[in-house]
């Protein structure tokens, strides 16, 4: 399990006087706030489903305290050193200055003098809390960035004081506005004449940027980088909104300015920190149907926080056929057993499938894994029962020629390849005692009822799929983080897609042993590899590994 240490909660963007004005009339900021779903039920009947907000559950699922006494800094203030609780969650009401329904003249809001306030807050947090010397920052949109400000700019050793940082819908590379007209009168009355620039390069290399040079960023420089060696991006996630419609502001306008690739204010593309932990949910960027007030979002922070299980999901040397006119993409769903949300998808309808082409350029060595999905599991409850989860992965082909689609042979929203993978888990309250896996194609029944037969490899806390430098492990262990990966086939195979004679239809997804070596893929514990092929009939489990073990040109694929 992940330490109990403080949860301290930074809000996001208020607007303009009136926005605040809203904000600080609320004690916790918006991190009380819930929502409500509809669900169909028997019949078709729609049925209610209600998140309670992430302040009341953390209260409910992991016990956290949560103490105002008329004002938390004054509580703060008067305590003594060492007297509260780690569990207490904090909220940090940097826009209170900026206020002008308090009797004080309202002042003006700086990020940077909220960065500072910051550290100060936290640091006097630690110094009322007794065995505890870091935090957890939990911050939505903007907050993100105030949190960021203070760890690159005002803290010198920030992974002495954050324990972790979560995100939701922050702009870590900004925000882009893109159109006018009605568009640019709702940025300027929600920012402000000059408010904007807080989310353009410049401004934010001036605040993100220890010292930061007169003339400006330098060629290259990226907002949303961290320097990992400052603190480890293993200690950070991003939780990236993928729904522009359900966002209300200004009546919808939102999304015609920064398009339709977004949670309808801050882009897909730049809501997540380079090499940090990412989850895509389709959700807003706040309303009834934003991140923070959502399940999926609570379980996401929930697991970042206090998971004992990290789980790594990626390819493996992919081969790719090289026709320039295809593009090739991959959609990914994750669910763990006993949640009625969907923790991590990337789909081509929430435009932000895996573009398999790009990711395979970006990688170190044609070896290298392209990531799929990171997520992290609580242990389970009773320690008797097996965690399951269990990820949904589909390869689809597009044509495209000079930025024109060709749909001759089309079949649209059909997977050229697709399946289930379940993984169980098997964990006590120090360890993970055991993994084993199963493709679903290869089951009979209920997802939720069918075994699965092979071991998978468990790795210790580190070894990431990119690789982990020496000192990470230092890291990790001077955070107390117990966490572990697995990984679904060892060595390295490859995943090849299309080089085989040309096929005339589908067919089901078999495993196989490696080559060389005897047995079937549910008794190698040590190498799993999976083969995809293409078949003209059903054929049964047995013919299927006698025909692929015949091939030359064969699919198979590596999870890890």
């Amino acid at each position: 399990m992940g330490q109990r240490l403080p949860i301290v909660y930074v809000r996001g963007y208020a607007g303009g006087p009136a926005g605040i004005d809203k904000q600080v009339d609320d004690p916790f900021y918006g991190f009380n706030d819930g929502s409500t779903h509809v669900r169909v039920g028997e019949k078709g009947e729609p049925r209610f489903y209600q998140f309670e907000s992430p302040l009341l559950r953390l209260m409910l699922d992991e016990g956290y305290d949560l103490r105002v006494e008329g004002s938390q800094q004054d509580l703060l203030m008067k305590a003594e050193d060492d007297s509260i609780d780690p569990g207490t969650i904090w909220i940090y009401r940097f826009y209170d200055a900026g206020a002008s329904t308090f009797q004080w003249q309202a002042g003006h809001f700086d990020i940077e003098a909220a960065a500072q306030g910051l550290r100060a807050f936290v640091e006097l947090v630690l110094q009322k809390t007794r065995e505890a010397d870091q935090v957890y920052l939990v911050a939505h949109s903007m907050g993100g960035l105030v949190c960021r400000s203070m760890m690159q700019k005002h803290c010198e050793n920030p992974a002495s004081l954050v324990g972790k940082l979560f995100t939701y819908g922050t702009p870590h590379g900004g925000i882009e506005f893109e159109r006018g007209g009605r568009v640019l009168d709702w940025v300027m009355n929600t920012f402000g004449p000059g408010g904007a620039d807080i989310f353009g390069p410049k401004r934010m290399y001036q605040y993100l940027t220890p010292d930061p040079r007169h003339d400006g960023p330098p060629a290259g420089w990226d907002a949303r980088s961290i320097d990992d060696g400052n603190f480890p991006l293993e200690r950070v996630f991003c939780l990236i909104g993928t729904d522009p419609r359900d966002y209300a502001a200004a009546l919808g306008l939102s999304a015609g300015v920064v398009g339709a690739k977004s949670d309808g204010l801050v882009q897909i593309r730049n809501a997540y920190v380079r090499g940090a932990n990412r989850a895509y949910v389709h959700r807003s960027h706040s309303g009834r149907y934003g991140l923070v007030n959502s399940e999926e979002g609570y379980q996401n922070l929930r697991r970042f926080l206090f998971g004992a299980l990290k789980v790594e999901v990626g390819l493996t040397s992919l081969c790719l056929p090289q026709d320039e006119d295809t593009t090739w993409q991959a959609e990914v769903r994750l669910s763990v057993r006993g949640l009625p949300v969907v923790m991590h998808e990337q789909l081509a309808a929430h435009w932000c499938p895996v573009q398999l082409a790009e990711e395979a350029a970006r990688l170190d060595t044609a070896d290298s894994p392209i990531p799929l999905v990171s997520t992290y599991l609580l242990p389970p409850r009773p320690l008797s029962q097996t965690c399951r989860y269990a990820l949904q992965l589909r390869v689809l082909s597009l044509k495209e020629h000079k930025g024109i689609f060709s749909f001759r042979d089309h079949l649209e929203q059909m997977a050229d390849w697709e399946d289930i993978l379940i993984v169980d888990v098997e964990a006590d309250k120090e360890r993970i005692t055991g993994a084993r896996w199963q493709w679903n194609s290869a089951t009979a029944g209920r997802i939720t009822d069918s075994d699965a037969g092979a071991p998978l490899e468990v790795q210790p806390a580190g070894a990431g799929l990119r690789g982990t430098p020496a000192d990470r492990e230092r890291v990790m262990a001077h955070t107390d983080v117990r966490r572990e990966r697995t990984v679904l086939g060892h060595p390295p195979a490859p995943i090849s897609i299309g080089h085989w004679p040309r096929p005339r239809s589908r067919g089901p997804v078999a495993a196989a042993p490696p080559s060389g070596s005897t047995g079937t893929a549910a008794g190698n514990a040590c190498s799993a590899q999976l083969f995809a092929e293409q078949f003209t009939r059903r054929h049964s489990r047995r013919e299927i590994l006698e025909k692929l073990n015949a091939r030359r040109h064969r699919t198979y694929l590596r999870i890890c």
